[in-house]
């Protein structure tokens, strides 16, 4: 969710112009956190009690807008996976303040120092969040999955959770866990690895202070918690897009694999890294042998994060199959709604689908408008991403000046080549012609200014 973690809080002064420059927003209006207020309070009634299922969550120790819970069982050779999400719908209402707020942000802004959420904190941190020991309004949707790793949404219901325990990734042990929970994780990586999903999640970078005004960049490798947490998500999210695809109906997630191009400047990227990509191996297999805990590795793994864009939001058109490349796999966003604003109106569908009824006229009309509402939202956080990881890079730099960097050009155009430090964890343009990529160059570091989330080389030689 955060681009990195700033623990010395270095950042603070250029993460206060980014959120200036992108128009991050403060605060909620008075008369949305009017309308919130008076939704918190508003009972569950359509809602059937579960209060008895064991449900808990996983997610990082300080998150308090939790959208997921889950519980565990088996079915014969299958594990029914009850995936409880966060009933959004049942406190917002179809043109209301905090609906129109909601359509104008699009999504949860994430940065180093903070967020602005999508739903003010009464509902995003409060009555719609699935905190421990309080019930909760929830819709759960049960996805069997077999013995070989696949997924079907079995049903789907509103129902009144209590989840028994708020569990963190980095401390949580296997036996506070349902029974069951690393089974479930490996049969869906298995049928993934089967798949040939290309699914890359690099680790967090991290700001270290090393003393006298200076700092480093270090990743921090995904725990082995959060990687099979990802697996429920994943499981479900496939479960709800085969449901709507089958019911003609829904908003999926797509991506297309990356071109030609793409995959040439990723290995001009490996070979800068120092890392052996043989000839004849595609991307997904490199991909396979990638350790996250190697710190080339990582840097890799967020270069092909970096090169992958162009996932978008498309509504279901008759005789189109929506295709996610790196999942390889139909696939819609529906376990995020307090995160993403396109999920509440994806849980909504599924779960009149799941029981046999129409969808809602206005999650229908949503689904042609939310494309074009997404996309600028995730323009928006994609362009504020890479400013903070330029942020970042420059206060690492800063102070070494005039200092000379062996690096591989990715790639090349008319206005200068585009590098990646052999070094360093970091892409960078430098103007001029006079190469192409694969060709080793060294350049002179001569400015770096975090607070433009600049840095400037020059050739040399």
């Amino acid at each position: 969710m955060k681009t990195l973690i700033d623990t010395p809080h270095a950042l603070v002064g250029g993460l206060a112009a980014i959120r200036r420059q992108f128009n991050v927003p403060e605060r909620f209006p008075p008369a949305v956190l009017a309308a919130a207020e008076s939704a918190a309070g508003r009972a569950p009634t359509a809602h059937v009690d579960r209060t008895g299922r064991p449900f808990v969550t996983l997610d990082p120790a300080t998150s308090t807008d939790l959208d997921q819970a889950f519980a565990i069982e088996r079915s014969g050779s299958d594990l029914l996976l009850h995936y409880a999400i966060a009933d959004v719908a049942w406190f917002v209402e179809d043109g209301d303040a905090i609906d129109r707020e909601a359509w104008q942000r699009g999504t949860t802004i994430y940065l180093p120092d903070g967020k602005a959420g999508l739903y003010p904190p009464i509902l995003a941190e409060g009555a719609a969040s699935l905190l421990p020991a309080v019930p909760r309004p929830a819709v759960i949707f049960t996805t069997r999955v077999d013995a070989d790793g696949n997924v079907h949404l079995d049903g789907a219901e509103r129902a009144v959770i209590c989840s028994t325990a708020k569990l963190a990734y980095d401390s949580v042990s296997a036996s506070e866990l349902p029974p069951g929970f690393d089974e479930l994780a490996r049969r869906i990586e298995a049928a993934e690895s089967r798949r040939g999903a290309s699914r890359v999640d690099p680790p967090e970078q991290e700001v270290d202070a090393l003393g006298n005004g200076r700092y480093q960049l270090l990743f921090r490798p995904r725990l082995r918690s959060e990687q099979q947490n990802a697996t429920l998500s994943l499981a479900s999210n496939i479960a709800i897009a085969d449901a709507l695809l089958a019911a003609r109906t829904g908003l999926f997630r797509v991506m297309p694999e990356p071109d030609q191009q793409a995959v040439q400047r990723l290995r001009q990227t490996a070979r800068a890294l120092g890392l052996s990509w043989p000839d004849m191996e595609t991307l997904v297999q490199f991909e396979k042998t990638l350790d996250p805990a190697d710190s080339s590795h990582a840097a890799f793994m967020l270069a092909v994060r970096r090169t992958s864009g162009g996932a978008s939001y498309v509504p279901y058109r008759e005789g189109i199959v929506p295709w996610h490349a790196p999942m390889a796999a139909t696939y819609a966003h529906a376990t995020a709604p307090l995160r993403r604003l396109a999920d509440r109106y994806v849980v909504r569908a599924a779960l009149a689908v799941a029981n046999g009824k129409p969808v809602p006229p206005a999650v229908s009309a949503a689904f042609e408008q939310l494309p074009a509402v997404m996309a600028r939202a995730d323009a928006r956080d994609g362009q504020i991403d890479r400013n903070v990881i330029d942020l970042a890079e420059a206060l690492m730099l800063q102070g070494s000046e005039g200092t000379i960097f062996e690096a591989v050009v990715t790639d090349a155009d008319e206005h200068g080549l585009r590098m990646q430090l052999c070094e360093l964890p970091v892409v960078a343009r430098i103007r001029g012609p006079g190469g192409k990529p694969g060709d080793k160059i060294r350049v002179r570091l001569t400015s770096a200014i975090p607070l433009q989330h600049m840095v400037n080389f020059e050739r040399v030689g």
